[in-house]
């Protein structure tokens, strides 16, 4: 019988490295030989690329309602565990994915301050008892993250969310991760080899 593969969660805020650090991981992985395949939430399959254009592009006509919002992030959520996570696992690869449930509770629970138990909720219906084996979280303070992302181009709809959103974000990570076991923490600020 084929071992199962591992679920490995890069999470952070804006700017803090995940992309780098994903390509990272992904070399050492490949170099052990171990079957691998990497993500991205939302998104990472294709519906859940288009759910994340909706998500993530900023509308002129029409503000999308922090509700819709978590709704649809659950709904590319539930499509990437379903056809992507599962059947790799199942497999035998390991699955590299740029953000994922730890997001949902800093960026929809912290920024935009909705019911942490409905969040629950949604979790529990789409996740169907997955865990993720290991969190990597990269950590910067709000305001040298955006920095960052700035230098990266035009920012998405989030993005140009304001530093008091950040900042509750970044505590809401901090409480989660308090309660969390299996993760590390690193300092985003370092440079790349550190």
């Amino acid at each position: 019988m084929q071992n199962r593969g591992k679920f490995i969660v890069i999470e952070g805020l804006e700017g803090s490295g995940k992309s780098t650090a994903i390509e990272g991981v992904m070399a050492f992985l490949k170099e052990q030989h171990i079957p691998c395949i990497q993500t991205r939430e939302p998104g990472g399959t294709l519906i859940g690329e288009q759910l994340r254009k909706l998500i993530k592009t900023p509308f002129k006509e029409e503000t999308l309602s922090p509700h819709a919002e978590l709704l649809l992030i659950y709904a590319a959520r539930a499509q990437l565990i379903e056809k992507t996570i599962l059947p790799a696992l199942n497999s035998g690869v390991w699955v590299l994915s740029d953000r994922f449930e730890l997001s949902s509770y800093a960026y929809q629970g912290g920024g935009r301050q909705l019911d942490l138990r409905f969040i629950d909720c949604l979790s529990r219906f789409c996740l169907n008892d997955l865990q993720v084996d290991w969190t990597f979280f990269l950590d910067i303070m709000p305001a040298a993250g955006l920095e960052r992302a700035k230098k990266r181009g035009k920012s998405d709809r989030i993005e140009q969310e304001t530093l008091d959103f950040f900042a509750r974000v970044y505590d809401a990570y901090h409480a989660r991760l308090a309660l969390m076991t299996r993760v590390s923490c690193f300092d985003a600020t370092l440079p790349i080899p550190e």
